[in-house]
C-alpha cells in the first residue's frame, strides 16, 4: 500500500499530527464504492479527536452494517444479506482506521480525514463485502506470487449547471449542461467555467489524489480526468475520493458532476477506464517485453495483437476475457448502465468479450509498443 505523505506510522505521530485539531472526519466505503461497481457511496461522519484516538489505539469502532444492506436511497434490500438483516438487528461491524490514508480536506477547513476498513466483530477477519478488504486480499495473493499490482483510472463525467434543489424540482429531467455542444479536447471551452475547471485539478492535488490529465471530452459539459498511476490499493482509494472531491467542489460552484453511465439517451455515455499492470520483486513491469522483443515483438506470441506484451501479460489477458462476463453484473449493475451496451447504439462502449491492440472499440485495449513507448519500470 502506498501511504499518503505525512501519514503517521505510530500513535505518537498521530497525536502530534492532530495536536491542533478538535475533530476528525472518517469515511467508509459501501459495497460498491470502488471505481466501478454498484452504488459507489462514500459514507462517513465527524468524530471528536478523543473518540477517534481511542478507536485508532484499539481494533476500531462500531459502524452499522446496514450500509451493506440498503441502496443509494437508504432503502433496505428486499432480499437481505447475511451480514446485515433484521434477524441480527443490523448489528455493528468493526470499522478499523487505516492510518496510511491520512489527508486533510482543503475545502472543509483542512479537517483531518481517514478511510476505514471493515472486519467481522466475531472472527476479526476482513469482510468479503468490503471493497477495500477484498482488494487487499487480492493484492496479498498477488504478493505471495511475487507480484505487486498497480493501476490507473480515467473518469469521464457530465457536468450540469444545477443544484440538488433545482435538479429535484425538475424531476431530474432536462438538466442544463455546463456548456453546450460537443467539444472534445477544447482549450477554449474550459474557460467558460475556468474557476471550477482549475479547482478540480488543484483541490485534487491538495487532497492527495494526484492527477495526470484533465480536459474536456465529447459531449455537452463533459470532462475527463486521468488519475496518476499508482499501487492498486491506493488507486482504488483515489478513485472514490476523486468523485467525492469533484462533487464537493461542484457544490461550491452550483454545478453537479454526474458519473452516471449514460445521462443522455442520444449521446455517448461516461466511461471509466481502468489500466492495470503487475511488477515483480525487482520493480520490473511483468507485462512488458524487453531486449530485442521490444523492437520486433515476441516470436512465440499467440497473435499479432499480443506480440508486444509478455507471456505473463497474455495469460493475464486470457484470464480477464474468461472472467469478464461473470463480473459484468458488478461492472454494469444498473438499467442506465446497460443502455450504453445496446447493439448498434453502443457509442464507444464495447458490448462483447473482445480485445484489441490499441483499439478503443474493444472491451480490453492492449497498450504497448510500437504505438507507445515501452512501459516504464
Amino acid at each position: 500500500m502506498v501511504a499518503t505523505p505525512l501519514s503517521p506510522k505510530s500513535l505518537d505521530e498521530l497525536n502530534d499530527l492532530l495536536k491542533n485539531d478538535v475533530k476528525v472526519k472518517v469515511a467508509v466505503l459501501d459495497a460498491g464504492a470502488c471505481s466501478t461497481s454498484v452504488d459507489g457511496v462514500l459514507r462517513g461522519k465527524f468524530m471528536s479527536k478523543e473518540k477517534f484516538l481511542s478507536a485508532a489505539s484499539s481494533d476500531g469502532f462500531g459502524f452499522c452494517s446496514v450500509i451493506f444492506g440498503w441502496d443509494i436511497h437508504d432503502t433496505v434490500y428486499s432480499r437481505e444479506l447475511l451480514i446485515s438483516n433484521k434477524a441480527n438487528g443490523y448489528r455493528d461491524i468493526i470499522a478499523s482506521i487505516d492510518l496510511s490514508t491520512y489527508r486533510r480536506i482543503p475545502w472543509e477547513n483542512n479537517v483531518p480525514f481517514f478511510l476505514v476498513s471493515f472486519f467481522d466483530p466475531d472472527t476479526k477477519n476482513p469482510l468479503a463485502v468490503d471493497p477495500r478488504g477484498t482488494l487487499k486480499t487480492a493484492t496479498e495473493r498477488a504478493g505471495k506470487l511475487g507480484y505487486e499490482a498497480y493501476a490507473g483510472v480515467e473518469y469521464e463525467y457530465f457536468n450540469f449547471k444545477e443544484t440538488p434543489e433545482s435538479a429535484s424540482s425538475k424531476g431530474f429531467n432536462s438538466l442544463q449542461p455546463l456548456t453546450p455542444g460537443m467539444h472534445g479536447y477544447s482549450l477554449l471551452r474550459t474557460q467558460l467555467n475556468n474557476d471550477y475547471f482549475l479547482e478540480l485539478f488543484d483541490k485534487s492535488i491538495e487532497f492527495q489524489v494526484p492527477i495526470e490529465g484533465h480536459h474536456t471530452e465529447t459531449g455537452p459539459g463533459v470532462l475527463e480526468t486521468a488519475l496518476a498511476y499508482t499501487h492498486a490499493l491506493r488507486m482504488a482509494d483515489n478513485a472514490i475520493l476523486f468523485k467525492y472531491m469533484a462533487k464537493s467542489v461542484g457544490m461550491v460552484h452550483g454545478i453537479i458532476p454526474s458519473f452516471m453511465a449514460k445521462p443522455w439517451g442520444n449521446l455517448p455515455g461516461c466511461s471509466g477506464h481502468v489500466h492495470v499492470s503487475l511488477r515483480d520483486k525487482d520493480g520490473k513491469n511483468v507485462f512488458a517485453v524487453s531486449g530485442d522483443e521490444a523492437a520486433t515483438g515476441r516470436k512465440d506470441a499467440s497473435y499479432d495483437d499480443t506480440k508486444f506484451i509478455s507471456q505473463e501479460g497474455e495469460w493475464f489477458l486470457a484470464g480477464i476475457l474468461d472472467g469478464i462476463a461473470d463480473v459484468l453484473p458488478l461492472l454494469v449493475p444498473t438499467i442506465n448502465g446497460y443502455k450504453r451496451l445496446v447493439g448498434g447504439e453502443a457509442f464507444w462502449a464495447p458490448n462483447a468479450v473482445t480485445y484489441g491492440y490499441d483499439s478503443r472499440a474493444a472491451s480490453i485495449r492492449i497498450i504497448s509498443p510500437p504505438s507507445c513507448p515501452p512501459i516504464r519500470d
